[in-house]
């Protein structure tokens, strides 16, 4: 099972308290981004594109945990830029699982063999690696040359020390439905817990904006990618959320129940949107006019996203709202080889090289491994 009993447990039970209590708005899961720096330069990101003096701020371990114990959520997510950039990262980690928190620390994972001794072994740890499919497409898509072998390492050295370690992938437009389906392969064969999956969005201030995904693409993508799949392949997600990428039931966003704090404060409305900063989670929930976001407000920057940040709290939502939501997770955890013939075709279809479509000139290698701002 790609989640642990104890993990799948606490968040049922954490759910079912807020039905419970009748409350409609609550956070699942905390974006807790302790800084924007990397130590790459990806061409789909637009967190790394601040100025300097903003990629140099960083979030104490203090304020991570206010934040965190003000939210309430049972999991926190840490992202950023490069988390193990922050000087003191072991001591956040530490300091959540000592709340027993499940934590998923997101990583391109370049520095992880040199900072692994910074952590322990737990069951409320993750190291989610960020590999964006086989070797060369992740090259590309994170603009360095070797990068999949170092990350691979990272992941190799985690494995053997005993952490719990998922993959993180984001697909574009112009993805190989057939090479995702073998780096798959590749994942289980390593030996990760379990694979989570996202279509890119589209960042203002990210370098490449011609190859972010629609809505009817992504759906079309994720169709020929997820049916007929492996016995084998274990994701780390809702099976509700995955069916919702294929096209096979719609979910409202839920931007509230992965809310993020960073280095401004409370985020609004989302991890992908800007619309200014609250200074406390309760005024995050307040004072957002949550109806201006979403597919269905007609809000032009919202119309493609079907990203995880916005529709995996919609799915748990809908998995424990009712007995049928729970029967249908059920189901496709234990059945869900989706067959599906027509997709089978959909593998067949021609896809330019990777080299065609990405807008870089050249692969950016940075000459060390810490980042320079």
């Amino acid at each position: 099972m790609a989640v642990p009993i104890s993990q799948m447990w606490t968040v049922a039970t954490y759910v079912l308290k807020q039905k419970l209590k009748g409350r409609k708005r609550y956070p699942l899961v905390l974006m807790l981004e302790p800084l924007f720096r990397c130590n790459l330069a990806c061409a789909g990101c637009g967190k790394i594109q601040y100025p300097a003096h903003v990629l140099k701020m960083e979030l104490t371990p203090e304020e991570c945990f206010k934040a965190v114990d003000e939210c309430g959520a049972p999991t926190v997510s840490i992202p950023g830029g490069e988390p193990l950039l922050h000087p003191q990262i072991g001591e956040i980690v530490e300091g959540l699982v000592a709340r027993k928190k499940y934590i998923y620390l997101c990583t391109n994972a370049l520095l992880l063999k040199q900072k692994i001794h910074l952590f322990k072994p737990s069951k409320y740890l993750t190291f989610s690696v960020h590999m964006d499919g086989q070797r060369e497409h992740h090259d590309f898509s994170v603009c360095l040359e070797g990068g999949y072998d170092k990350a691979l390492d990272g992941v190799k050295e985690a494995l053997a020390r005993g952490f719990r370690v998922t993959t993180n992938t984001t697909l574009f437009d112009g993805a190989d439905p057939k090479s995702v389906r073998a780096f798959f392969d590749e994942m289980m064969q390593l030996g990760v817990e379990g694979m989570m999956l996202s279509p890119g969005y589209s960042y203002d201030k990210a370098p490449d904006q011609s190859h972010f995904l629609g809505r009817a693409r992504t759906r079309r993508l994720f169709r020929a990618i997820l049916s007929n799949r492996s016995s084998q392949w274990r994701f780390n997600q809702s099976a509700l959320f995955l069916e919702f990428l294929m096209g096979k039931r719609d979910y409202a966003c839920t931007p509230w129940g992965m809310p993020t704090y960073n280095v401004f404060g409370w985020q609004k409305p989302c991890y992908l949107l800007q619309d200014g900063y609250a200074d406390s989670f309760a005024e995050l929930l307040e004072a957002t006019a949550w109806e201006n976001y979403g597919t269905e407000s007609g809000n032009p920057r919202c119309a493609n996203c079907m990203v995880h940040s916005g529709y995996e709290a919609s799915a748990v939502n809908d998995l424990f709202g009712s007995l049928r939501g729970l029967w249908q997770e059920t189901k496709a955890r234990m059945f869900g080889g989706y067959s599906d013939p027509a997709a089978l075709k959909l593998l067949e279809e021609p896809v330019r090289p990777v080299h065609a479509f990405n807008p870089l000139v050249q692969i950016a290698a940075p000459a060390a491994e810490e980042t320079r701002v």
